[in-house]
C-alpha cells in the first residue's frame, strides 16, 4: 500500500487534503510529509482520527477552506465528487485513490468554473515500491500503528468481519503458523 500512495503522488502534485485516514490515507500523508509537505486529512470517524504523525486530521465539517491545490480522495465514497470539486482552488486537482464500489459522477458546471482535473491514481511501479522500501528500511517512512489486529487463520470468518465492520480495523493479519 506504501508503494501505492507512493505512486499516486508521484503523478502529479503532493495533496494538500488527503480524504480518509485509513492505511492509504495515513501512508499518503506520512509521505507527504517526507517530501515536506504539510497535508490536511479529512476523517469523520473520530475512532479513525487518531495517530497522525507529522500533519493534522480534522472533521470536514470543521473545515472551511475552498483552495485546495490538490486534493487526494481514499475515502472510497463515490458521492463525494461535489463536495472536493467545491474545495478546489482554481485548476486544481483531485486524485482519485481509492476503491470505489458505486459509479462515480459530478456536476459539471462547478468543475467547469475551476478548471478542475481529475485523475485516477493506478497501481504502484517497480520505482514506487524500491521508494518506499528504502524509505522504510531508512526508518524515515514509519509503518508504525498500520496493522491493528491479528487473529489465527483458524478465526477467518471472524477476522474477515472484523476487517470490513470494525472502523478501528485499519488492517488484519491472519496468522497462518498453526495451519497444516
Amino acid at each position: 500500500m506504501a508503494a501505492t500512495a507512493r505512486h499516486a503522488i508521484a503523478g502529479g502534485a503532493a495533496p494538500d487534503l488527503i480524504v480518509g485516514h485509513g492505511v492509504l490515507g495515513r501512508l499518503l500523508a506520512r509521505l507527504a510529509v517526507l517530501d515536506g509537505g504539510s497535508p490536511v486529512v479529512w476523517e469523520t470517524n473520530p475512532d479513525r482520527a487518531a495517530g497522525a504523525l507529522g500533519y493534522r486530521v480534522i472533521n470536514p465539517a470543521e473545515d472551511d477552506r475552498r483552495n485546495y491545490r490538490a486534493i487526494y480522495d481514499v475515502s472510497g465514497d463515490a458521492g463525494l465528487l461535489d463536495t472536493l470539486i467545491s474545495r478546489l482552488a482554481p485548476g486544481g486537482e483531485i486524485v482519485l485513490a481509492g476503491f470505489y464500489s458505486d459509479k462515480l459522477s459530478f456536476a459539471f458546471p462547478p468543475a467547469f468554473m475551476r478548471e478542475a482535473r481529475i485523475r485516477c491514481a493506478a497501481q504502484w511501479l517497480p520505482a514506487d515500491l524500491a521508494n518506499v522500501r528504502d524509505a522504510a528500511e531508512s526508518g524515515t517512512l514509519s509503518l508504525d500503528g498500520l496493522i491493528t489486529h491479528r487473529q489465527d487463520a483458524a478465526s477467518a470468518p471472524d477476522a474477515y468481519r472484523t476487517a470490513f465492520t470494525d472502523p478501528a480495523c485499519l488492517k488484519m493479519i491472519l496468522d497462518w503458523r498453526d495451519c497444516s
